[in-house]
């Protein structure tokens, strides 16, 4: 039987008005890259050994490495998230659920059983239990910015909204870690970790047995089938979503075509773990495009705070002025989105880039296992 040895390290714009805002960018994250026997530094080390009667195929071992990888690294920001205090922690622990489940999706692909979806769904939990507090956390962080430039006009505006937004973090944050220990992150690492494929020996070498009983073979066209489906699916959904934005420009459809790029790059990081060749270009495209909708998204949000700051009848009676200041920020918040609007449909429009990205897509949907042939 092949057994999966792990060596981990335990580690648990505008210069006077609206600036863009950005969250992390998407090409700061860095993809997740598994080698045989080394790692760069301050990554955690996953080695493969072989026992004498391995039947597992590698790609599943190492699909099997990539979750636990991402599964201990939810752990291990917990503690950090719970202390409230910590914006990138509750950062990453959003990017690690995330992909999460994205590997996990082609070991057990929807429909899922009962149990299984139980998991699913408590991994969604802890990252939408912290959905706004990001949001505010992004927002602070660029008003913040614009507070420490020595020329920033409408001070009192940007001090009044710091202020607001404040309070709506830890109004927010204290509902939010409720729900995420509610979730109970440490059972689901125990009971999703149990399994999976290559992470124990009561388990069948090809496959797995599901929490619900079922049986489920691993072989390795299994895997190339469901990387082609998968990478079908989530294609399939992002090319719909451009196109229904082109004739569509409201908040809702660039929010999802956002969502579908999102997921389009965790799979094909998962790819790219491989060293499948042209994984890293795709992913670089994939990654300034979601760049670009996020920091649309973020300036949807801004806009939505603020608004309701004024719309309060006791903020505008006794702060007019300071109201028609921030009405003013708002115009100019409008421009921007414009702006980054006219750059998301340039990038989806170019062929070096959008073109360049679909093809190798559907040469990898029509031919996985070739293309992993060259990794």
């Amino acid at each position: 039987m092949s057994h999966l040895i792990r060596h981990t390290p335990r580690s648990v714009s505008d210069s006077t008005d609206v600036p863009t805002l950005s969250r992390k960018h998407p090409a700061q994250e860095g993809s997740h890259h598994i080698q045989q026997g080394e790692s760069g530094a301050g990554e955690d080390q996953i080695q493969y050994l072989e026992t004498s009667d391995a039947s597992l195929p590698r790609e599943w071992e190492r699909i099997s490495a990539l979750a636990i990888k991402h599964l201990e690294r939810c752990v291990s920001l917990e503690p950090k998230v719970l202390q409230g205090d910590d914006p990138d922690a509750i950062h990453d622990l959003r990017v690690a659920t995330r992909r999460l489940q994205q590997v996990t999706d082609l070991i057990y692909p929807s429909p899922r059983a009962g149990e299984v979806r139980k998991l699913y769904r408590g991994l969604r939990r802890c990252r939408r239990s912290l959905s706004e507090v990001r949001n505010y956390d992004v927002l602070l962080k660029h008003v913040e910015a614009t507070l420490a430039r020595k020329h920033t006009a409408r001070r009192e505006a940007w001090e009044a909204i710091r202020e607001y937004l404040i309070g709506l973090r830890a109004a927010k944050l204290e509902k939010s870690l409720r729900k995420l220990a509610k979730a109970n992150l440490s059972d689901i690492y125990i009971r999703l970790k149990e399994y999976l494929p290559a992470n124990g020996g009561s388990k069948p070498a090809d496959g797995i047995t599901d929490p619900d009983g079922a049986r489920q073979d691993l072989p390795l066209g299994q895997f190339y089938q469901r990387i082609s489906e998968a990478l079908s699916s989530v294609w399939a959904e992002f090319e719909q979503e451009i196109a229904q934005s082109r004739h569509d420009h409201g908040p809702a459809v660039l929010h999802r075509t956002r969502i579908a790029a999102k997921r389009v790059r965790y799979l094909i990081e998962v790819i790219q773990a491989f060293d499948v060749p042209g994984s890293k270009e795709v992913l670089i495209w994939l990654r300034n495009l979601q760049g670009q909708l996020g920091d649309w998204h973020d300036l949807i949000v801004f806009e939505d705070a603020v608004i309701a700051m004024i719309a309060d009848r006791d903020f505008l009676r006794d702060h007019l002025k300071m109201a028609i200041q921030i009405e003013r920020l708002i115009m100019r918040n409008r421009a921007l989105k414009s702006i980054l609007e006219m750059k998301y449909f340039a990038m989806v429009q170019d062929r070096t880039g959008f073109i360049r990205t679909r093809e190798w897509v559907r040469r990898m949907v029509d031919s996985p296992a070739a293309l992993f042939a060259e990794s």
